[in-house]
């Protein structure tokens, strides 16, 4: 688990940083190509477009993560599971950061991955109820 000490030791320092990290082997790896490298850049352009609505944004994020009726750890498992089920990368990484620094174990936090992947597989196998009823009334029309 050599990655996940990295990850541990190191917090997201910008490209360089990222493509030292064992699981992206260079610019090549397929998240590069897809989706632009978080910067302060970004940031700053995100802030410039809608300060008011980037505040009160921030300040629900804080709120929603707080500790509550459910402890901040398991809302950043829950953030985790669901970053998964949305597929999205930034969510991914920085979810799995703050369910680390809340000391969630990475058996914690694969088991949060787990539970949204049978949740979506569930879900799939759920809908195959409509095409049972299509098949299904499909086959009474050709009667």
């Amino acid at each position: 688990m050599e990655w996940l000490s990295f990850r541990m030791k190191q917090k997201y320092r910008g490209p360089e940083a990222r493509l030292q990290h064992p699981l992206n082997r260079g610019p090549e790896s397929m998240e590069e190509h897809m989706y632009p490298v978080a910067s302060r850049e970004i940031a700053k352009k995100r802030e410039q477009l809608a300060p008011e609505t980037l505040a009160a944004w921030r300040a629900f994020s804080r709120q929603v993560f707080a500790d509550g009726a459910l402890p901040a750890k398991t809302k950043e498992l829950i953030a985790v599971a669901v970053a998964h089920v949305t597929q999205c990368p930034y969510c991914i990484r920085h979810h799995t950061a703050g369910a680390q620094s809340r000391r969630a174990s990475a058996q914690e936090i694969m088991e949060a991955i787990w539970v949204a992947a049978e949740m979506r597989a569930g879900a799939a196998v759920a809908h195959s109820a409509l095409a049972i009823d299509a098949m299904h009334q499909e086959a009474q029309q050709a009667e």
